[in-house]
């Protein structure tokens, strides 16, 4: 479970048969504060890769922007892969099940119903393994 704000717009792409998948870059900061001695210990930003598939998708092309505050849940997948230039390479990702929009909603004209909720969908159609280890980002 993260609570965090996107970093950047989605990333979006459609697979083959219409499967969308998207990657959010989700920032999760915990904040500093001073211990008992006097020690100051600096705030830190940790940046998680969400991978969000169909249904979930979708809902984040259309409604997610840079800035945005993010509630998810997921599993932690990592991934190894050798680049094209033969550079071994290694990303841990967050494979997302559900997820809330907690973002106050921007001034949208009353005919667009409000996003909801989305519930956890079936597995990825596409597995990075058969991606040679990449998701199509």
């Amino acid at each position: 479970m993260l609570i965090g704000h996107v970093g950047a717009d989605p990333q979006v792409k459609y697979l083959d048969q219409g499967v969308c998948v998207a990657q959010v870059r989700l920032a999760t900061t915990e904040r500093g504060y001073t211990l008992q001695n006097g020690t100051q210990v600096p705030e830190r930003t940790e940046w998680h890769n969400c991978i969000f598939w169909r249904k979930q998708a979708e809902v984040v092309e259309k409604y997610v922007h840079k800035g945005d505050r993010l509630y998810v849940e997921g599993k932690i997948q990592s991934r190894d892969w050798t680049d094209r230039q033969g550079i071994s390479r290694k990303a841990i990702d967050i494979v997302v099940d559900n997820m809330e929009m907690l973002s106050a909603k921007s001034a949208e004209p009353a005919a667009q119903p409000a996003p909801q909720p989305v519930q956890p969908t079936a597995p990825a159609a596409t597995k990075p393994e058969e991606n040679g280890g990449e998701y199509p980002f």
